[in-house]
C-alpha cells in the first residue's frame, strides 16, 4: 500500500447558513469547534441539510489519492450503527481499503456539521463520537509497516486516548506525513505539535495561519528560516498567494489558480495534500507535486463538499 491515512472517521453534514447564524451561536468563522451530541442536534435542528458524506480531513485526502488510482487505505473508528455503516460503504465505493473492523460501541459514529456562509468559508462543529475514542489497540502495526507513508491529522490530538494510537502509528511507520489541521488545534497543542514537527514527522502540511502560530513567527520570512533549520519537508498553503514547499534549502513555489467560481472551501487543504502526496509517491518533482495539489484544491472549491 502506498499511503495509509489515520484520522477521525466523521460523517460530514453540509448546510448553508448566514453570518448571523454564526454570531447567534457564538461560532468563529473558518474554525473547527468540538461539540457534544446535544449541541450538535440543537444546531442542526433549524438547518436544511444539503449533503451527507463520509468525511474527516485525512479521509478526504485518501479518497482524493484513490481517485488518482493510488493504492491507499484508511483507519478511523466508527460504531456499528447506521451512520457507521454508511461511512464504511462510502469509503469502499471510492476504492479505499477501509482497515477498521467496526463493532458495537457505547458512543455513536462521529459527525461534523459543516456550515457554509455566503463567502464560501466553512465553519465546523464536530461531534467526535466514537472517532475520538480511537486507541492504541485500534491501530494495527502490520498495516502501518506495509504502507510507504502514514498520513495523520492534527485533529486526532483533540482527545486523550488517540495520542497513544498516534504514537504507535509513528513508531511503526516507514515515513510519516501530517496535517496540522486547524489553528485552534495548533494553539491547544503547540508544544506537542512542535515536538512532532521537529523530531518525528517527515512531511508537514499547514496553512499560513497555522505555521505562523506554531513557530510564533511575526513574518513569513521567520517561518522560512524555521523550516530551513529543521530540515523537514514543510508545505504551506497561502490562499491567493499560492503554495510553497520548503525542504531544507530547497524552496519551491506554485501560484494559485485564477478566475475560480468558489462555492465551498471545505476540502481545499485536504485535496491539496492529496495532490502533493500523489506527486511524492509517484516520484514527481516538488514543483509537479505542488502543481497537482493546487489543481485538485482549485477543482474542489468550485463545488459543494470535499469529494472530486
Amino acid at each position: 500500500m502506498k499511503i495509509l491515512g489515520i484520522g477521525n472517521a466523521i460523517v460530514d453534514v453540509l448546510c448553508r447558513v448566514t453570518d448571523k447564524f454564526l454570531i447567534e451561536n457564538s461560532l468563529t468563522k473558518s474554525t473547527m469547534k468540538l461539540v457534544n451530541e446535544l449541541e450538535f442536534k440543537k444546531l442542526l435542528s433549524s438547518l436544511k441539510i444539503e449533503q451527507t458524506i463520509s468525511g474527516g480531513s485525512v479521509a478526504n485526502s485518501i479518497v482524493g489519492l484513490s481517485k488518482l488510482n493510488n493504492n491507499v487505505g484508511f483507519l478511523g473508528k466508527i460504531n456499528d450503527d447506521e451512520l457507521g455503516k454508511k461511512y464504511e460503504e462510502g469509503l469502499k465505493k471510492e476504492n479505499v481499503n477501509y482497515l477498521y473492523k467496526k463493532k458495537s460501541e457505547p458512543i455513536p459514529t462521529g459527525s461534523c456539521l459543516i456550515l457554509i456562509t455566503p463567502d464560501s468559508e466553512r465553519t465546523m462543529c464536530t461531534f467526535l463520537g466514537t472517532a475520538g475514542k480511537i486507541n492504541y489497540n485500534d491501530v494495527n502495526g502490520e498495516y502501518i509497516k506495509n504502507a510507504d507513508i502514514t498520513f495523520l491529522e492534527g485533529y486526532l490530538w483533540d482527545e486523550g486516548e488517540p495520542k497513544k494510537a498516534f504514537d504507535k502509528a509513528i513508531m511503526h511507520s516507514n515515513k510519516v506525513a501530517m496535517t496540522l489541521s486547524d489553528l485552534f488545534c495548533v494553539e491547544r497543542h503547540k508544544s506537542n505539535f512542535l515536538d512532532l514537527v521537529k523530531n518525528k514527522l517527515d512531511i508537514i502540511f499547514a496553512n499560513e495561519q497555522e505555521i505562523l502560530s506554531l513557530t510564533n513567527s511575526v513574518s513569513f520570512e521567520d517561518v522560512i528560516s524555521f523550516c530551513k533549520q529543521i530540515q523537514k519537508n514543510i508545505i504551506i498553503t497561502r490562499g491567493e498567494k499560492g503554495a510553497v514547499s520548503i525542504n531544507g534549502d530547497e524552496i519551491e513555489e506554485c501560484k494559485a489558480k485564477k478566475n475560480l467560481v468558489i462555492k465551498d472551501l471545505t476540502g481545499a487543504g485536504d485535496l491539496f495534500a492529496a495532490g502533493y502526496l500523489h506527486g511524492v509517491i509517484n516520484n514527481k518533482s516538488t514543483k509537479e507535486s505542488l502543481e497537482k495539489g493546487t489543481e485538485l484544491s482549485a477543482a474542489i472549491i468550485q463545488k459543494i463538499g470535499a469529494r472530486i
